[in-house]
């Protein structure tokens, strides 16, 4: 399937605006970075604790932040994630240092109780006891040791089986080793919480550092190798245009992120990961083609044969790239909060990058290569014709042999 046949664009006319676009978006989010002291951190890199929750009902998330409020926990963050038909909160929690974690998640815990659990008293919340304390209430309502354990597992098991909330009465009939004496306890003894929680996550402050310096280096990293790839398998101009245009596609999508308001988060680091190479592998394919055609068209200018090369491939990169980015364009809309971050990151750069290895990455080796000729620098006809004897020297080594 071919979009653009005899395509025909001078994409290097326009190099100028180009880059000037691209220094306009680099420049804004330098600046938001600036004024905001930096990127906002998730908690994964920050420390603190997160705590999934789901409810019975849509719950009231001014309720909730009016809640732990009053508590002394106003700088909390509360969102919804998932699906908005299955009423999942995500509140989040900064913590000063590593001894306030516990307490942190203890406040949380605590103020949702109080908040939710209505004219319960001491009544347990068969929606969120743990097995240890179900286990043990039963053994004082009557049953043994091990038939206590059997129960308060299959119940547990039964929760886990609906999303972590048991709805009513009607839930304790057909489990495993659930007598009348015991189902009767626990209608007298227990309540079915209108919540659930469903996971709780502690990152402390020394392990968000060392892990935001890790994402750092493994990003760094990434461009060093493909910068000394890319400068072996073409020349050095291309691993630096190619390293060049990939700094500037993270530059620009982290920029987005501080333009909008979003945290970075360790999935926000993996799509930028993955944004580095697919970058560099749509760079690669234009420069590939650029390679080619020097051998073929030798008293072009260097500009001409750029532009012949992009136009070449350019129904390539628009099948690939369109139909990347229609599904992490699907992932953003339909993904949920959770993955929000991530299909954000990727819907601005699979656009930026595949902008940048037409825009940014060739007209850098054009400009160098011109300004290198004006200066007395080897030709690109004296770099092909040097490629060409390398290639002969090879065939024949691969004859002899």
């Amino acid at each position: 399937m071919e979009l653009f046949r005899d395509a025909n664009f001078n994409f290097l006319k326009w190099k100028w605006g180009f880059i000037a676009l691209s220094l306009l978006l680099s420049v804004a989010g330098v600046v938001s970075l600036l004024a905001k002291r930096g990127p906002r951190y998730g908690i994964d890199f920050r420390g603190g604790t997160l705590v999934y929750l789901k409810f019975q009902q849509r719950p009231s998330l001014d309720r909730i932040r009016a809640a732990l409020s009053a508590r002394g926990m106003g700088q909390s963050t509360i969102q919804r994630y998932g699906p908005e038909r299955d009423n999942e909160v995500l509140i989040g929690l900064d913590q000063p240092g590593s001894q306030a974690l516990d307490v942190g998640k203890a406040g949380i815990i605590e103020t949702l109780r109080a908040e939710f659990a209505g004219n319960q008293g001491s009544k347990m919340d068969l929606n969120n006891v743990g097995r240890e304390e179900l286990a043990s209430r039963l053994m004082a309502a009557g049953l043994g040791d091990q038939a206590a354990g059997s129960l308060a597992d299959a119940l547990i098991a039964r929760r886990s089986a609906q999303s972590g909330l048991l709805n009513g009465p009607g839930e304790l009939r057909g489990l495993p080793g659930m007598t009348p004496q015991a189902e009767q306890y626990l209608l007298a003894n227990a309540h079915f919480g209108s919540y659930a929680v469903r996971n709780v996550e502690i990152v402390g402050p020394k392990v968000g550092t060392e892990l935001r310096r890790q994402a750092l280096y493994a990003t760094l990293y990434a461009l060093a190798g493909m910068l000394i790839y890319i400068a072996f398998r073409f020349e050095w101009v291309y691993g630096v245009a190619a390293v060049v245009a990939t700094f500037h596609d993270v530059i620009i999508t982290i920029g987005f992120f501080s333009l909008f308001d979003l945290e970075i988060s360790l999935t926000v680091v993996a799509a930028l990961l993955t944004l580095v190479g697919y970058s560099v592998n749509d760079t690669i394919v234009v420069f590939d083609r650029i390679r080619e055609n020097l051998k073929l068209m030798r008293r072009d200018k260097l500009a001409e044969i750029t532009n012949r090369s992009i136009n070449q491939t350019l129904s390539r990169t628009i099948l690939t790239s369109g139909l990347t980015f229609i599904t992490v364009l699907s992932l953003f809309l339909f993904g949920g909060e959770v993955l929000r971050g991530f299909s954000f990151a990727l819907v601005v750069g699979i656009l930026v990058g595949t902008y940048s290895s037409i825009a940014i990455a060739s007209p850098i080796v054009v400009v160098w290569q011109e300004w290198y000729e004006t200066r007395g620098g080897r030709s690109r006809v004296a770099a092909v014709e040097k490629e060409r004897t390398r290639e002969k020297s090879r065939v024949g080594v691969r004859v002899k042999a």
